[in-house]
């Protein structure tokens, strides 16, 4: 079998990966370079609190091969499994915890509640007036400008071929497959897995597939080092998306942070948001309610990307309903991050055997057909 993987980021590169290991000979086409678009945008977060529920079985397998992720791909991607820690400021969010903690439970997920006193106790400096916060431990974060060119280049030592800078791709089918024509050349294969994150829907309505789905940036930012005082990443409870922040402490003392302001709208051409420095103030003192030291720090960096957001809410996965041989997976709505392994190692699977272990019919694109 062969196989053609158009999209470059964590995704695309994960798959192309997990499929060589299959024995699946695999091309990856990438309009630009490799990891540059929802990947780099990513804050990085390894998070299964407050996902979909039926969601977390493909989390579960992400989290399992991030810990393999050093010995998989033979170099650090600075995954380290600090903790999540998601504070809760008021009685609604702490009922919207208690009841995503019950019900996750069936799912394989069990939360810490932890008490004022222990979140004083356990991360002394971190939300000072929080009634109450959830805790998952085997959570944290990884670096998401070293993960997708780790991928790549681990799945180029297994025989992937990676096409950079192909610019947009005409595809057609032919009796063999695909063929997609790019600025690097024609490339073909019997089996098209369609990763190109917002572009993925443009490539799904080629094929009669219509998704509705719209590219928005984060608004991302990064502080000068500070004294460690943060060690798992911290988000917040909170039915506000005003206040949605989360930040996490990198082994340099820099706190990278996001959320807590309006996603930025992106043209699919040229493709890649700017942060808004008009938003950064809103944003910190938002992110202050987390973790007051941010009020003295000096902000080095802000950045955005393209993510692409499905209208439910939920990403795109699995075989095509009208194309034998096309396969999905974009669409992660800004979430995408924390599943990317296991949705490379899940997509190999269902390509090369026709199955998959780990459910995936909550994803199918024939949802929006039905």
């Amino acid at each position: 079998m062969d196989a053609l993987v158009l999209g470059g980021g964590l995704m695309g590169t994960a798959s192309a990966f997990f499929l060589a290991r299959r024995g699946v000979r695999v091309t990856l086409v990438e309009r630009g370079r490799i990891g540059t678009g929802a990947t780099i945008a990513s804050f990085g977060n390894i998070r299964r609190t407050g996902r979909y529920l039926p969601q977390l079985p493909l989390a579960h397998r992400a989290r399992a091969l991030w810990g393999e992720a050093e010995a998989l791909l033979g170099r650090d991607v600075e995954f380290r499994a600090t903790g999540h820690l998601r504070l809760i400021f008021d009685t609604d969010s702490l009922s919207d915890m208690r009841a995503f903690a019950k019900a996750a439970r069936p799912w394989g997920l069990d939360l810490q509640e932890l008490s004022p006193t222990e979140i004083r106790a356990r991360f002394p400096g971190v939300g000072p007036e929080a009634i109450a916060a959830s805790f998952s431990p085997e959570d944290g974060s990884a670096n998401p400008r070293l993960i997708a060119p780790a991928f790549a280049a681990a799945a180029r030592a297994l025989g992937v071929r990676i096409v950079e800078e192909a610019g947009r791709a005409e595809i057609r089918q032919t009796a063999a497959g695909f063929e997609v024509d790019t600025a690097q050349g024609t490339f073909g294969a019997g089996v098209l897995l369609n990763a190109a994150g917002a572009w993925g829907a443009g490539i799904a309505a080629r094929f009669g597939e219509p998704v509705p789905l719209t590219a928005f940036g984060p608004q991302m930012g990064v502080t000068e080092p500070l004294p460690h005082r943060v060690l798992p990443v911290v988000g917040i409870w909170t039915r506000d998306a005003g206040r949605n922040g989360y930040l996490r402490q990198v082994e340099r003392g820099n706190i990278v942070f996001g959320g807590a302001a309006e996603r930025v709208p992106v043209a699919l051409d040229p493709g890649h948001a700017h942060a808004d420095p008009a938003r950064l103030p809103g944003q910190v003192q938002a992110l202050v309610r987390l973790l007051p030291a941010l009020r003295d720090a000096a902000i080095i960096r802000t950045w955005s990307g393209c993510e692409g957001y499905v209208a439910d809410g939920l990403p795109v996965m699995g075989a095509s309903a009208t194309t034998p041989g096309l396969f999905h997976a974009f669409g992660f709505c800004g979430h995408g991050f924390q599943l990317g392994p296991g949705v490379g190692d899940a997509m190999a699977e269902l390509i090369a055997t026709g199955a998959c272990a780990t459910p995936l019919a909550e994803f199918g694109i024939g949802r929006f057909v039905r």
